[in-house]
């Protein structure tokens, strides 16, 4: 069951209305570690209001407790997806107003033996619970958004530059990645036959240093790589690659044969 608290005095109750000079508002699920916490804390830095999401509620309650701004914390395991999405709308709800929906939760893995329970967990986590939550962030932004800004909503995506390539031992995790951003592709398609004006950001990381990395070429920090992200939603982008010089990596990837590409990662 979902654990809902804020580091500042939160009250759930009665209506909300809208106002456009309140601070702006951001969930960010999966902000224990890594990204999702960097990114909750440049956020903060910016002015947002930020719900934190994620398993690990003492961890949550600690980093909301450091921010600048009020923060909100739900216990949230992605992976009990009808769990997680009405974990999802009470936290929006508890929230003044949610303008942005980072996605951010996920796992990566090596399983070179291919044993079920490590490739069902990716699965669960990167594709289910992935789902879960943009499903439940574009319900909300189209039926009960409560922004502070013209827009109705921006939901944002961590996929992966592995998204662009399969890799033995790490076959789940990438599949997973290119799941999510074929996925953002597709609600960004759904947008031209919406009424709701949502912003849909995918964000392509190459190597970051967190616990998932598995490697350091063109490494930058979870910091870095935050700014980055944040500064693609000032600017409402629809698809960027973290660091920007991973771009030039995606296009060789995307251009050369399977052959060569496989000999060259492995």
């Amino acid at each position: 069951m979902v654990v809902l608290q804020s580091c500042r005095n939160l009250h759930i109750g009665a209506g909300k209305s809208r106002d456009v000079s309140e601070p702006r508002g951001a969930i960010v699920v999966g902000a224990s570690s890594g990204i999702g916490e960097a990114l909750a804390r440049t956020l903060a830095e910016e002015g947002y209001r930020i719900g934190l999401a994620a398993r690990r509620t003492e961890r949550l309650q600690r980093i909301g407790s450091e921010l600048p701004t009020q923060a909100y914390v739900a216990t949230m395991d992605v992976t009990d997806v009808d769990d997680a999405r009405e974990g999802f709308f009470q936290l929006a709800e508890a929230m003044p107003s949610v303008d942005v929906v980072v996605v951010s939760a996920g796992v990566g893995d090596a399983n070179h033996d291919l044993e079920w329970e490590t490739e069902r967990r990716t699965i669960d986590v990167n594709v289910r619970g992935f789902t879960a939550i943009a499903t439940a962030a574009m319900e909300y932004f189209e039926r009960d958004s409560d922004t502070a800004t013209d827009r109705d909503g921006h939901l944002v995506g961590i996929s992966s530059v592995a998204s662009r390539f399969g890799n033995g031992g790490t076959q789940a995790y990438n599949a997973s990645k290119a799941y999510v951003s074929r996925y953002l592709e597709g609600l960004r398609d759904r947008q031209t036959d919406s009424d709701a004006d949502v912003t849909i950001t995918t964000i392509e990381p190459g190597f970051v240093d967190t616990e998932m990395a598995y490697g350091s070429f063109w490494q930058c920090s979870p910091e870095t790589a935050a700014e980055q992200i944040a500064r693609a939603i000032r600017k409402e982008r629809t698809h960027v690659y973290v660091t920007r010089r991973w771009r030039l990596v995606a296009w060789l990837l995307h251009a050369m044969p399977e052959a060569v590409c496989r000999r060259l990662l492995s």
